[in-house]
Order: C-alpha cells, then sequence, then structure tokens
C-alpha cells in the first residue's frame, strides 16, 4: 500500500530532485475531499493544460470551472520549469480510465491502450498540468521538461517505483490526447535515467536520441528531433527532401524514413515510412 504524502512531504521530495517549488495559495488544504477516496497511490499521470500564461493558468487549475471543480490537479509545471503547487489530496484530473491499464501500473509493465472507463484514477494518482496548449505545435522548452522529468522522479523515488509508474493522461484513458507535442515513451527513458542517479545530483545524457515512439510521428510534430533525423537520413544517402530538412514532420520525411526502412532490409508494410524502435537505434540520431 501506497498513502499519499503529507503536504510537507510532498514538497519536500519535490525540492530535494531539484524543482523549483512555489507553493500557491491554502494548497495544503484545497482538495476535493469529501467526493471520493485518496489513496492508495499508484502512480503519476501527466497532462497539458491547452492553455497560455503562468498566472491564468495556475488560477484555472486551482479554481476549476463550471462542471469541474478544482483542484485540477496537483502540481501546474510552467514554461519556465517552476512548479507551482496547488493541492496534496484529491483533484479532478484524471477521471475514469482503464482498469487494465492500473493493474499494468501497479505492476510496473508497459500499459495495454485504454479502452473502458471503470476506474478512479483521480484516487490513485497524482497529476501534473504542464502549461502547453496541445496543438503539437506550440514548444515545449527544456526546462519544462526537465521539470516534468524531476517531479515524475520525486515521487517514483519516494515510492520505490520505477518509471513505469509515470503515464500520459492519454495513456490512462481514450478520451484524451494529453500530453501531445512530447513522447511519454521517452520521459519514461528520462525518469528511468535520473532514478539511477543520486535525487538533485546530474544525470548522465545519452550520445543518441532516444526513440520518440510511434505516437509521436503520427501527430506530425515540429521539433528538432525532426530536423536531426533528416540529417542523418540524407547523410546515410536516404534524402527525400526538395529543401531541408527541417523541424517540421511532412510527407518528405516518411519517403525519406522509408528509404532508410527499405536499406535495412525491410520490404512492404515494414517500409512504410514510420520510425520504428529498431530502424531509429540503427540511424542513430544525434541527442538533440
Amino acid at each position: 500500500m501506497a498513502p499519499p504524502f503529507t503536504p510537507d512531504r510532498l514538497a519536500a521530495i519535490l525540492r530535494a530532485e531539484g524543482v523549483n517549488v512555489i507553493e500557491f495559495g491554502q494548497w495544503r488544504t484545497h482538495d476535493r475531499a469529501g467526493h471520493g477516496a485518496w489513496g492508495p497511490i499508484n502512480g503519476v499521470i501527466i497532462h497539458h493544460t491547452v492553455t497560455t500564461g503562468t498566472a491564468s493558468s495556475v488560477q484555472l487549475c486551482h479554481d476549476g470551472y463550471a462542471g469541474l471543480p478544482g483542484p485540477l490537479c496537483h502540481g501546474v509545471i510552467a514554461k519556465n520549469g517552476d512548479v507551482y503547487l496547488i493541492s496534496a489530496g484529491r483533484a479532478n484530473h484524471a477521471g475514469a480510465g482503464d482498469s487494465d491499464v492500473l493493474a499494468a501500473v501497479v505492476d510496473e509493465r508497459t500499459t495495454p491502450a485504454p479502452n473502458e472507463q471503470d476506474t478512479d484514477g483521480n484516487a490513485r494518482f497524482y497529476g501534473f498540468e504542464a502549461i502547453n496548449l496541445g496543438d503539437g505545435a506550440d514548444p515545449w522548452p527544456d526546462a519544462q521538461l526537465d521539470a516534468i522529468e524531476r517531479v515524475s522522479a520525486a515521487i517514483c523515488r519516494a515510492y520505490g517505483w520505477s518509471a513505469a509508474s509515470v503515464i500520459g493522461h492519454k495513456e490512462w484513458t481514450a478520451t484524451k490526447t494529453d500530453p501531445r507535442g512530447f513522447s511519454m515513451t521517452t520521459m519514461r527513458e528520462r525518469v528511468g535515467r535520473r532514478l539511477a542517479t543520486g535525487p538533485g545530483k546530474p544525470v548522465p545524457q545519452p550520445r543518441f536520441e532516444p526513440y520518440p515512439g510511434d505516437g509521436f510521428f503520427r501527430a506530425y510534430p515540429r521539433s528538432p528531433i525532426v530536423t536531426a533525423m533528416g540529417a542523418r537520413l540524407v547523410a546515410e544517402g536516404c534524402s527525400a527532401y526538395v529543401s531541408g530538412p527541417g523541424p517540421q514532420f511532412t510527407g518528405a520525411d516518411l519517403k525519406a524514413y522509408a528509404k532508410w526502412q527499405r536499406k535495412q532490409g525491410h520490404t512492404g508494410a515494414a517500409a512504410d515510412g514510420w520510425p520504428g524502435r529498431k530502424t531509429w537505434d540503427a540511424l542513430r540520431v544525434p541527442k538533440v
């Protein structure tokens, strides 16, 4: 059993992981007590806000809106990496999700695609809302991704969990798409590397970009990862670019990557241009 942290403990473990914590209002007692269970805790869910602006986003997550009272998460992660704590108890962030996903999180194994809404996630997960429009174009600054990594690692470290206990909202329920614009697979790899070091200590960075996941590419992202991928495809003689490559994932990237897949010996559906982990690892895209 994993009981919830006290407010003091939650703030302390985040700060120990190097998070710049800002305690917002009466966050220690601001919760949805009396509207369902709070605990046992099984994991962390990452969200995006679909908003802009720090002050207004924090206030919205604190207050909620008509039909969904706040708090809407436990912490809001700003673009600059600051983390505003707005609750230490039950919050309206996860909603109903799939019991099979919860079982996988508890077992710390890969989660299945969610297809049910039969379990109360607000009782079982800490939730962090990262300020982002969630349109696939709004950038994710390094400081913000670092803070997502740190808050996730802090909670996992305190409970003795692995990075498999961190999921995106879209991995909890098929009714949501957040977070959009970065890969939860890559984020879990980052959390895993951080957990392998001491809290707050520098984390060795990989030489090559980890596989961002199939969903990353199918969202047609705009990212420096795409530029770096394209440069490697050109270097391997697999260019299909009239100009570029550039940060926006396009049909030209699909054609170029299909050439790389064929160069690796793949044919048919295995050479459709959508990057997979095996061919991605072989491409050795420099870390960006």
